[in-house]
């Protein structure tokens, strides 16, 4: 196998130039910063973000859909602004929620027609489709016009496109957005299936779902704001928070008091509320176990009651959190990829 990295990037930077702004005075949106990463072959490279921290322009920037504007890039040892022809060669992308493929043709039709494009035989292309398809459960759909599928069965359609070529390096941006929770459980079976086959292959998937980095992925960079926060195992990720105190609480409405009231305990690194019908849940992260005493006294004092009270370990969630100080959905809030 060889040495050289499948992907590999040296302070790669991507700046957008926003129209509007005066021509003295341009306006720029910084979509990535300094990102350095290097990913061995065979590795499956998880990158986990909200939507917004640059994922995705990242993806395009190794498929030499983007040019980076400062910085270098490689994939499969090329170089993504001067050699892209020997690049999309090696690799192939599937994004999650896209609509590809013309609606009059069948499934299999669809997936023999983009099999050309990289020079497959047609008898070789016909075996990988019909095999492909068992195995994401669509073999009963072969001759279904791609119009009539649902987007979710269209979506393991793209996934089948992405995996025929049996490219070196694969980029699955969000590859189970959409899908209903069985078929990306499906989904996620064959990516990780599909890997274990065989050491020559390489995939880098973007995702915000922690479920998914952690299930999938060999490592996961977390990303945010296009800088790359942390990288290293799920597991590696997590015992960097074992010094700190995750509890779960299940408790009666807050009445008189206001959630800022925990926010101000001092050992309170973050605390989120949620209500729900005749009770509210309160999730903190403490600096240490003492602090749980000053939390519980809060809700003594407002005569509000513990129904249930839980600790647990910490989750990809939760180092997101202590790295970027909100949660992944307080990030997203009004934000865009």
């Amino acid at each position: 196998m060889s040495k050289i990295p499948a992907i590999q990037t040296d302070t790669l930077t991507r700046i957008y130039k926003i129209r509007g702004g005066k021509k003295s005075d341009p306006k720029e949106l910084v979509a990535l910063k300094d990102v350095t990463i290097e990913v061995p072959r065979s590795e499956l490279f998880g990158l986990l973000g909200p939507n917004g921290a640059g994922k995705t322009t990242l993806i395009k920037v190794l498929t030499t859909l983007l040019a980076p504007t400062l910085g270098r890039a490689f994939v499969a040892g090329y170089d993504v602004t001067k050699e892209p022809h020997e690049i999309r060669a090696r690799i192939n992308m599937v994004s999650g929620g896209e609509s590809s493929g013309y609606g009059l043709l069948t499934v299999r039709e669809n997936l023999w027609m983009f099999s050309q494009f990289y020079g497959i035989p047609s008898r070789e292309a016909n075996r990988r489709i019909k095999e492909l398809l068992e195995v994401v459960g669509l073999g009963d759909r072969i001759n279904t016009k791609s119009s009539d599928l649902s987007s979710g069965l269209r979506q393991k359609m793209n996934i089948v496109r992405g995996f025929m070529t049996d490219p070196e390096v694969l980029f699955l941006d969000e590859p189970t957005l959409g899908l209903d929770v069985g078929a990306a459980r499906d989904v996620r079976r064959f990516i990780r299936d599909w890997m274990d086959e065989s050491k020559d292959r390489t995939i880098l998937l973007t995702t915000h779902h922690m479920v998914e980095a952690e299930q999938l992925c060999d490592r996961v960079a977390i990303i945010n704001e296009g800088r790359v926060l942390a990288c290293d195992k799920p597991t590696a990720l997590k015992q960097q928070l074992q010094q700190a105190a995750i509890y779960h609480l299940q408790i009666s409405p807050l009445d008189g008091i206001t959630p800022e009231t925990f926010e101000r305990i001092r050992g309170v690194h973050h605390f989120t509320y949620r209500s729900q019908d005749g009770s509210a849940t309160l999730e903190f992260i403490l600096e240490e176990d003492d602090v749980l005493a000053t939390v519980l006294n809060q809700l003594t004092a407002h005569d509000i009651h513990l129904l249930n009270l839980e600790k647990r370990e910490p989750s990809l969630e939760d180092v997101f959190i202590h790295l970027v100080g909100m949660s992944m959905e307080e990030v997203e809030r009004g934000e865009v990829d």
